[in-house]
């Protein structure tokens, strides 16, 4: 009794094909990865209250740039103020998690990495 040509070590050269394939598509992510991330420093995100007397410039990573507000804006007093700066800032941090979930997607689509 023989075994049959092929069977190997049960790990065929087509799967280790698979292997090699996916480190090469893992280092082109991690490169990716890299690359966006400075894009993503040198990014800015404008955030704005609803009036748009109040501006938040975040970078693509979430960090605080500036902030620009209007003669108009500081007219209105302390409390409402703060109730534009802290919508501009949200409308800012929820630009700058979109672009930045958007942009990993691009980086990750088509990727088919095994176990993952």
């Amino acid at each position: 009794m023989t075994q049959g040509k092929g069977q190997g070590f049960g790990f065929g050269l087509g799967k280790m094909k698979e292997l090699t394939e996916a480190f090469k598509k893992a280092q082109q992510v991690q490169q990716g990865a890299k690359q966006l991330q400075e894009e993503l420093e040198q990014m800015e995100i404008e955030g704005q209250s609803n009036d748009g007397s109040v501006k938040v410039i975040l970078s693509g990573n979430q960090e605080p740039r500036r902030v620009e507000i209007s003669e108009a804006a500081v007219a209105q007093g302390a409390q409402a103020l703060s109730e534009l700066v802290t919508t501009a800032m949200k409308d800012a941090y929820d630009k700058s998690t979109e672009t930045m979930r958007s942009r990993m997607e691009e980086l990750t689509s088509g990727l088919n990495l095994p176990g993952l």
